[in-house]
């Protein structure tokens, strides 16, 4: 597949809508777009509501995303289909994120010079994938797709996040340099995704050697953990020490403090894709939700699944498998 004639200098990006969840799994299509034309002006419009790359996860963004527009009223109505949407601008490339026909066919009336999308099967796009071509279960893959499709070339999700100063500063208090810490995040949006938290505290006591340290990220919906947490000797719980200290508790602050971990082991959860975002090497636990789905993206991924151990529940996954794994990747170069 050729390339585009030249690397486009303004890009559209249309998304329904971003919570927090769906901000952080977009991460690394997000990278990878500014991975392939780092001089472009991105615009990521969220035709249907609002998006936390206005808000929350705005600080992360920056440098990947130039523009976001919220609640734009676009994508929705069949009437849309008479008029020009955004009229008065035109982008070098469209990406639509999304597979509604209807979406698609207002948005094809973007003024754009190349417009990619998934559509009824790429029949709306000007660039198509080749052929067989399987979509990806994962949300974000099929997304990295969409920039191999219209860049013509593989999607590399490395571009820098940005962190600012303040937040790396506080991470680096938190985390002073020295021990090898070790990230273990055992909460998760419902708790029949979390691997028992005996099993965590088993890990990090097993782990712990004095060079080594347990660090648990607890968010505030674990607050009943802390004290079986702090418990094991020489653990690390820098998420409630920050709030000790006043500062602020932020997902920029988690992704500046996964920086400084040698390894981490997580469930299925935003903590998970959190970590990820920080490109720690991470064992990522999976039982009643599909990793080919949901798993995190990072440079070094090991996929533990409860299934593979003869069971559905997250407490099939055995802790000796998990701490082989921690070690394999403390090892690995």
């Amino acid at each position: 597949m050729a390339a585009l004639p030249a690397a486009p200098a303004t890009i559209c990006v249309y998304v329904g809508l971003d919570l927090v969840g769906d901000g952080l799994m977009k991460l690394p299509f997000l990278r990878a777009l500014r991975r392939a034309w780092p001089a472009a002006q991105v615009t990521w419009l969220a035709g249907k509501g609002p998006s936390v790359f206005a808000h929350e996860l705005a600080p992360l963004a920056r440098g990947l995303i130039d523009e976001v527009i919220e609640d734009a009223g676009i994508g929705s109505r069949a009437g849309e289909l008479l008029h020009r949407p955004m009229a008065g601008r035109r982008f070098d490339l469209v990406i639509d994120t999304q597979r509604r026909v209807l979406t698609t066919l207002i948005l094809r009336r973007l003024s754009h010079g190349t417009f990619v999308s998934g559509a009824a099967g790429f029949l709306l796009s000007d660039r198509r994938p080749r052929l067989p071509y399987a979509k990806p279960k994962a949300m974000v893959r099929q997304m990295l797709d969409l920039i191999e499709i219209a860049a013509g070339a593989p999607a590399r999700p490395d571009a820098a996040l940005a962190i600012d100063p303040a937040t790396e500063t506080a991470a680096t208090r938190l985390l002073p340099v020295g021990p090898t810490y070790v990230g273990l995040a055992p909460g998760a949006g419902g708790r029949q995704k979390c691997w028992p938290l005996e099993n965590y505290i088993d890990l990090a006591r097993r782990l712990a050697d004095g060079e080594r340290l347990p660090v648990f990220i607890l968010g505030p919906g674990e607050a009943e953990w802390i004290s079986a947490c702090r418990a094991v000797a020489g653990a690390r719980l820098p998420l409630q020490d920050a709030v000790e200290q006043g500062i602020a508790i932020t997902p920029m602050l988690t992704i500046a403090l996964a920086r400084r971990l040698a390894a981490a082991v997580a469930n299925d959860s935003g903590a998970g894709h959190m970590l990820a975002a920080g490109d720690v090497k991470l064992v990522s636990l999976f039982g009643p939700t599909s990793p080919d789905k949901f798993a995190p993206m990072t440079p070094v991924l090991r996929v533990l699944r409860a299934q593979d151990f003869g069971g559905e529940a997250m407490s099939a996954i055995p802790v000796d498998v998990v701490i082989r794994a921690v070690r394999e990747l403390l090892s690995a170069t």
